[in-house]
């Protein structure tokens, strides 16, 4: 294969690559605490043709080089962990976090997961889980006759019950950060878990030590911006018939050097 060949349809793969995301961005737009992707591009290897700095004679060297590209890849998908915007729910078991920070939630492997989806339910036994029924960690349980719920920006959770004029604490919130957020692992249902790149969790009480605030009756949207993506569809999509016309045109090429020869 020729290398502009080779070199156009690497182009062509990356771009295929770059639209799947954009199609999924663009599919979890309304997708509570989605975080946008975007795909990370480098060059390939070059063939060096004429090495840059070589003696041209005994007492000149050659100012430049000829070096022949091969193409690109995609090395890397990246979340993108800017703030949603805010909705007001009226729920008082939905929860957004204003800043940096992810919910804990058990696993049924009895790991943890973390997430940005606030959108909390009660189960059978009154403990607080997510829509998927993962259990919230530190364990919430909400007493089965308790009249109200409130969620402070500290994390602290209160219950009315009756008989008492005044809220009882029944447990507390508490957020994780990493340091680095992008080496999380994606797995679906709005979940992401720790891997050896994000480093350990750090748990800490919201509003605390750089971690983000607690929001009652308030869930945090998709980042993604539909008019950025659109725009990005058109580049890719003009990129991806700018590669295939190079295809083409070399193939013209090589078909008029077998049939002039």
């Amino acid at each position: 294969m020729t290398p502009a060949l080779w070199a156009a349809k690497t182009g062509l793969d990356a771009q295929d690559t770059r639209m799947s995301l954009i199609s999924n961005n663009i599919a979890n737009v309304n997708t509570t605490g989605y975080k946008q992707s975007r795909g990370v591009f480098q060059d390939l290897m070059y063939q060096n043709v004429r090495q840059v700095g070589s003696q041209s004679t005994q007492d000149t060297q050659l100012p430049s080089g000829m070096y022949l590209g091969t193409g690109v890849r995609v090395v890397a998908t990246e979340k993108v962990y800017t703030q949603g915007s805010l909705t007001s729910t009226g729920n008082s078991l939905d929860v957004a976090i204003q800043g940096n920070g992810f919910f804990q939630v058990l696993m049924p492997d009895g790991t943890l997961a973390y997430t940005r989806d606030g959108t909390f339910q009660l189960n059978s036994q009154g403990q607080m889980v997510t829509s998927a029924g993962y259990q919230l960690q530190p364990p919430i349980t909400v007493p089965s006759n308790a009249t109200s719920v409130t969620i402070g920006a500290d994390g602290t959770v209160g219950a009315m019950v009756p008989g008492s004029t005044a809220a009882t604490t029944i447990g507390q919130v508490q957020l994780a950060s990493f340091i680095n957020t992008g080496g999380l692992e994606p797995r679906g249902q709005n979940l992401l878990t720790e891997s050896a790149a994000s480093g350990p969790p750090q748990i800490g009480t919201p509003g605390l030590n750089g971690l983000g605030s607690l929001l009652q009756g308030n869930l945090e949207g998709s980042n993604v911006n539909v008019v950025q993506e659109l725009v990005s569809m058109i580049e890719t999509q003009r990129a991806y018939e700018m590669n295939s016309k190079s295809i083409e045109t070399t193939n013209q090429m090589l078909n008029y050097l077998t049939t002039n020869l």
